[in-house]
């Protein structure tokens, strides 16, 4: 006896639904005519990359952060409309935004 008969022996009145099929809705991002900024600082003695100059909605930001977070495999966090990265990533950061369809500018350094 498997578990979906001992699930109809319990519960005989139930009519079992299959589940809705829920569609993934592909999220497009706006893309701006001014180039986004790309920075390196140090905070606390730790390398950081901090981006700047998005002109879009705050989740649209957000969703970018953690694509960027995602396919980096660090850390950061989406603070003051800019994104945090832990870490010199620059290079890599501006090569997936390029991909995008972005202006990348790199400051410092």
């Amino acid at each position: 006896m498997d578990l979906q008969d001992q699930l109809k022996n319990l519960f005989p009145d139930h009519i079992a639904s299959e589940p809705e099929a829920i569609q993934e809705e592909e999220h497009v991002l706006f893309i701006q005519k001014e180039p986004m900024i790309c920075k390196f600082e140090k905070r606390k003695g730790k390398a950081t990359t901090i981006i700047e100059g998005y002109e879009g909605s705050d989740e649209d930001f957000k969703i970018l952060a953690k694509e960027i977070k995602t396919k980096l495999s660090v850390g950061g966090t989406f603070k003051d409309d800019s994104i945090i990265i832990q870490g010199d990533y620059r290079d890599k950061i501006m090569q997936i935004l390029k991909d995008k369809g972005f202006k990348v500018k790199r400051v410092g350094g």
